[in-house]
């Protein structure tokens, strides 16, 4: 088992920004892929961004792509999710989720080993 626990969420206005961590533990933390996923109150858990083992693997759902950017600090075990230009569509429990596997889009739940507990983001219009 791997822990992993998100952090940062909150409430933002819409056209604000917040930035989420997620804390893995274990001593592999470079190997993994570790990704953003994201769920709101009826709706399937949906892949916003991922990253590789280099901060230069980065993948981003199409929704994403031009306001939030995924990052990772390896020597803090760390990945963040910076997230701007928020909408009230972004609004949902946002989980971290990490995997150790060959680079390529990872866009379905089922594809990660380990997940965290949820941190809720709330946009307010």
């Amino acid at each position: 088992q791997v822990p992993l626990v998100e952090s940062g969420g909150g409430l933002a206005q819409a056209g604000g920004s917040l930035r989420l961590s997620c804390a893995v533990s274990g001593r592999t933390f470079s190997a993994y892929i570790v990704g953003w996923f994201r769920q709101s109150p009826g709706k399937e858990r949906e892949f916003v961004a991922q990253i590789g083992w280099s901060s230069d693997l980065t993948y981003y759902a199409d929704s994403v792509k031009g306001r939030f950017t995924i990052s990772r600090d390896n020597a803090m075990n760390t990945v963040y999710l910076q997230m701007n230009s928020l909408k009230p569509e972004d609004t949902a429990v946002y989980y971290c989720a990490a995997v150790i596997g060959n680079w390529g889009p990872r866009v379905v739940p089922r594809e990660y080993d380990y997940w965290g507990q949820g941190t809720q983001v709330t946009v307010s219009s």
